[in-house]
């Protein structure tokens, strides 16, 4: 598949939209069990430099922070800010991406999949952000990128988005099951990619489309009186509070 063919099929997004759903996967509130997503562990470059020996190829490139301000703690609900940051991924870059979105989530049966939802776009809005979690992000899957061109040329002289399919599976097949069935040498990208994934999988899972295929409702109105939750689920509480030593106090 050429750079230039996958390269019009990446759907675009408006800012609104991929705010929108950066907004969602912060607040992690739109999809239970995506926790994963709001932290962003130490996966950085230091923490990769003290977890595994420096050797193969990872990039040692000189990543500069993005230094701006953000949306602060108390916008201005009257006037609507404008965005105070821009997208910093480079259309190459987001081929990339947009290319492992597509082998994570694939669009079938009528269903979109993670690229149609614009989880590139996503990806970009998080990595672009100048928080400190982001910019760890940031610095992370911007190695990552390099890394998996820098790969491709190795093995097959040309970069990771002129690969066929089955090739860029080879490629991502070395870093995609994590460290403990990858060979030290990539381990560093091996964990850069779970943490590509994670972001990739929560913009698709805070979408319409991903929330909906878990079954998750958001604020539907109930008519008639709260019926109060399922026996299930005062079960599942009475456990966790007993666990606790919080039993008496419920």
């Amino acid at each position: 598949m050429s750079h230039s063919h996958f390269a019009s099929r990446l759907p675009q997004m408006t800012r609104r939209e991929s705010l929108k759903l950066f907004g969602l996967m912060v607040a992690g509130a739109a999809v239970p069990g995506l926790a994963a997503c709001t932290s962003t562990p130490e996966t950085g470059t230091a923490a990769l430099q003290n977890a595994t020996p420096q050797v193969g190829h990872w990039p040692t490139t000189d990543i500069q922070p993005i230094v701006l301000k953000g949306y602060g703690k108390d916008p201005n609900l009257i006037i609507p800010p404008t965005s105070p940051w821009p997208k910093t991924l480079s259309e190459a870059q987001l081929q990339i991406i947009a290319r492992i979105s597509t082998m994570l989530v694939p669009a079938e049966n009528g269903q979109p999949g993670a690229l149609e939802i614009g989880a590139p776009h996503v990806v970009d809005e998080w990595i672009s952000a100048p928080y400190s979690g982001q910019q760890r992000d940031r610095d992370t899957i911007l190695r990552l990128l390099i890394w998996l061109d820098d790969e491709a040329m190795l093995l097959h002289s040309e970069p990771f988005s002129a690969l066929d399919n089955t090739r860029q599976m080879a490629i991502l097949d070395t870093i995609a099951f994590g460290t403990e069935d990858a060979p030290v040498e990539f381990h560093p990208p091996a964990q850069a990619f779970n943490r590509l994934r994670t972001l990739i999988l929560a913009a698709y899972f805070c979408s319409v489309p991903g929330s909906k295929e878990i079954g998750y409702m958001g604020n539907v109105a109930i008519a008639g009186d709260y019926p109060g939750p399922t026996k299930e689920a005062m079960d599942h509480l009475d456990d966790v509070l007993a666990s606790l030593g919080l039993a008496e106090y419920a």
